[in-house]
């Protein structure tokens, strides 16, 4: 069942019946304690209803409230060098700039290289050469790769076999531990055409495979089973693209760090997928493809909404991205792109009354989170598919990261700790 955005009344939605935060939860969800909450509360920032049984706060209110204070401590300008304290350091990056509510690769938005092919932009990204045709391939030691994620267990998923393939590709790599420029990027190219070659082909459709097809047409021939037609594949690149680099994000801090130690460029996406593995980053798609789901099923938008925010250890997953205060270019642009296609309507009516809840109510954006959800559960992929897509995609970021960081001074990402315990 599909739910129509221009039916939803927000207005007329009885936030009554939703389930409520008490304090406990409102206090873990804003990360402050009892008492900071109770201040806001006697300030008159957040409301409360109290009762035999407690205090009780409205979801929505409190996310509008957290959502506000995201805002007010996103990371100072770059050209200022302040850090309003979040990083531990200011890092110089020469790829990936975000400014004036936009993502700029080397000076070219993001969002127009979406419509090049993603090894195109892999290609210049690693060595700053463009090439149209470039295509990756993996190369030895996809055999004992393909051996190696066979052998795990049936409960593990595909970014357990992107990982493992990372692993044994390293292994028949004899010049792995090189760190000269173009051995690092050609490991890279293979890495990711191995993290897609590694994953069990699912797609019904008789084509037969060849390293000439594009990287995305690979992919998605492994995380879905309806026929890659080109529009679909087109939105696959454009995501693939749009995910290559973020800034410093945590994923790609860690993987600079072990750039910093000389770590293979191998190593170096080992660290930074362990990293992504995690609910508040890499994975946070795959929540966000569940509670689309659940509107496009026929589910009370609000109460999806109010349930998430009653379950959620950060922001509602796929809405708020404080370095886009007005929203994230990536998640308009792909979810544009995906409005061409006639099948996705019930998915596009889901975000849009979502959206338009958390809009109203607590004040916050889609990100692109929120897009790969609605990508893959408008091409029938399952709930983890955006996982593997942000790692497909990030992993030459990371070692476009650890390009730069090798011609930096060693170990110089080694903060100094300082011991707090008892004497």
């Amino acid at each position: 069942m599909s739910v129509d955005f221009h039916y939803v009344n927000v207005d007329r939605i009885n936030m009554d019946a939703l389930p409520r935060l008490t304090a406990e939860q409102t206090a873990e969800r804003l990360g402050v304690k009892l008492e900071t909450l109770y201040a806001y509360v006697a300030r008159g920032k957040l409301a409360r209803d109290r009762t035999a049984d407690g205090s009780s706060f409205d979801p929505l209110e409190v996310e509008r409230f957290a959502a506000g204070r995201r805002r007010r401590s996103a990371p100072g300008s770059p050209a200022t060098g302040r850090s309003d304290g979040r990083p531990l350091m200011v890092i110089e990056t020469g790829f990936a700039l975000i400014e004036d509510g936009d993502l700029f690769y080397r000076g070219r938005r993001a969002v127009d290289l979406a419509a090049e092919p993603f090894e195109t932009v892999a290609r210049w990204a690693l060595t700053g050469a463009w090439d149209a045709e470039a295509r990756f391939s993996p190369g030895g030691g996809m055999a004992a790769a393909r051996r190696a994620a066979d052998a795990l267990p049936s409960s593990a998923a595909d970014r357990d076999r992107q990982l493992i393939a990372v692993t044994a590709l390293a292994a028949a790599d004899p010049l792995r531990t090189s760190l000269d420029p173009t051995t690092v990027a050609g490991a890279a190219e293979r890495m990711v055409a191995g993290m897609v070659a590694v994953l069990p082909v699912v797609a019904h459709d008789d084509a037969s495979e060849t390293e000439d097809d594009a990287l995305a047409l690979r992919l998605h021939r492994r995380l879905a089973a309806t026929p890659p037609t080109p529009d679909v594949v087109a939105v696959l690149n454009a995501a693939l693209v749009l995910l290559v680099d973020h800034d410093l994000a945590v994923s790609t801090l860690a993987a600079r760090a072990a750039a910093s130690a000389r770590a293979t460029p191998y190593g170096v996406v080992v660290a930074g997928m362990g990293a992504l593995d995690s609910p508040l980053h890499g994975n946070a798609s795959r929540a966000a493809h569940r509670l689309l789901a659940r509107v496009v099923d026929g589910e009370d938008p609000a109460r999806v909404v109010a349930d998430a925010v009653v379950g959620a250890a950060g922001p509602v997953p796929g809405f708020g991205q404080p370095l886009y205060p007005d929203g994230d270019p990536r998640a308009r642009a792909l979810l544009g792109r995906l409005a061409a296609e006639a099948g996705a309507t019930p998915v596009l009516a889901a975000v849009e009354a979502v959206s338009a809840l958390l809009r109203d109510r607590a004040g916050a954006l889609p990100n692109v989170d929120l897009a790969l959800g609605a990508i893959t559960l408008a091409h029938g992929m399952r709930d983890d598919a955006g996982e593997v897509i942000f790692a497909t995609a990030r992993a030459v970021g990371f070692v476009v990261h650890a390009l730069a960081e090798y011609g930096e001074p060693a170990l110089r990402l080694r903060p100094v700790g300082r011991y707090t315990g008892p004497l």
